[in-house]
């Protein structure tokens, strides 16, 4: 494919041919035996992943349905949205539509969510449930996450719900340890499939919860994840090549070794930052709060972010991203999630030096 543009923009991110191949299996019914063998045998390895000894849940949908399906599911009272950045803002704005009693803990973007602030909230009563985004993709800020989750101890009726959508498998979140009620993904960016396939797991205290209340929905309701889990199934038809090619990148993954693969992530988002500090810019997101995932770079230079995306396009066949929402021309953001190496991303720090000197 001559014509193929590759993708360091921060989701969906850069497929390998050896995914697509595992994705292109022939198709099986979902209610078979057959279905629930690949649902049973990458359970196991989910579960280290996530850390935790409750089910892994595979849901057909963007992360986002799961993030609806957890205020549906977990607020009866009020719920705290922690918002930091274009997607955890918009947790907010789901929660109202979702007619939830619903407040927002407003941090500039480019800031963390921190932990004093959100037990200043906690502190009212007011609140049964808590969100908060891990690794806000829009502005490249990884939030405290276990300082944060240390709060569950101190309020154990509130629900903690993190999204880790562009963090997971690139630093550690250990579920159980962490204390969480609710920790969701999606496919299309550190683990390297097309979108469409959401994963996540929740406590023993969230499925509870869940139960006591009624307008929960069907398509994203917990109990109905839980009762097909323990079948080794899904509650509505799953999206069988992502599963298969799900299968594919757990296999990847620990192959590699999932310590190894955190090493690789921090060394090629190293690599990245080490181009950023070599070209005079800045980075958005403050010291120790930064993606490991992506980087997240402010436009001190008032360089002409879209001519220089357009140049990396035209001459080296990549794109990357020129800022999300308001941060468009402000940002732009440099992906080194999923099955890069050492060998791509130095490809594209050629072909960042290359654009930039043509600006």
């Amino acid at each position: 494919m001559s014509n193929h543009v590759k993708l360091y923009i921060p989701g969906p991110v850069e497929v390998s041919p050896d995914t697509y191949a595992a994705m292109a299996q022939p198709m099986i019914g979902h209610r078979g035996k057959g279905f629930q063998d690949l649902y049973a045998e990458i359970q196991p390895m989910l579960q280290t992943l996530f850390g935790t000894k409750q089910q892994v849940f595979l849901s057909t949908s963007s992360a986002w349905g799961v993030m609806e399906g957890s205020i549906r599911n977990l607020v009866k009272k009020k719920v705290l949205n922690c918002c930091n950045g274009a997607f955890s803002d918009k947790w907010l704005d789901v929660s109202k539509r979702c007619g939830k009693e619903a407040e927002a803990y407003q941090v500039e973007w480019g800031q963390p969510v921190r932990a004093d602030e959100i037990d200043k909230r906690l502190a009212t009563g007011e609140f049964d449930a808590v969100t908060f985004i891990h690794n806000e993709t829009s502005t490249g800020v990884l939030s405290p996450i276990a300082e944060i989750a240390a709060l569950k101890k101190k309020y154990p009726d509130v629900m903690f719900i993190t999204d880790s959508v562009s963090g997971f498998t690139t630093v550690p979140v250990n579920f159980d340890e962490l204390g969480l009620d609710v920790l969701l993904t999606g496919s299309q960016k550190a683990f390297a499939l097309p979108p469409g396939l959401a994963l996540f797991t929740a406590s023993e205290a969230a499925m509870a919860r869940a139960a006591t209340i009624n307008d929960r929905g069907y398509y994203f309701d917990f109990l109905e994840f839980k009762a097909n889990g323990e079948k080794s199934m899904t509650p509505s038809t799953p999206c069988i090549s992502l599963i298969y090619g799900l299968r594919h990148q757990l296999q990847k993954i620990f192959a590699e070794g999932v310590e190894n693969r955190y090493a690789r992530h921090a060394k090629l988002n190293g690599m990245v930052h080490e181009w950023v500090r070599r070209n005079g810019f800045e980075f958005f997101a403050p010291e120790s709060f930064r993606s490991k995932s992506l980087t997240c770079v402010a436009n001190n230079k008032n360089i002409d972010v879209a001519a220089f995306i357009a140049l990396l396009k035209k001459n080296h066949s990549m794109i990357i991203d020129g800022g999300y929402g308001k941060l468009k021309g402000k940002t732009f953001r440099v992906s080194n999630m999923g099955d890069e190496s050492e060998a791509s991303i130095s490809t594209v720090i050629a072909a960042l030096d290359d654009s930039l000197a043509k600006l």
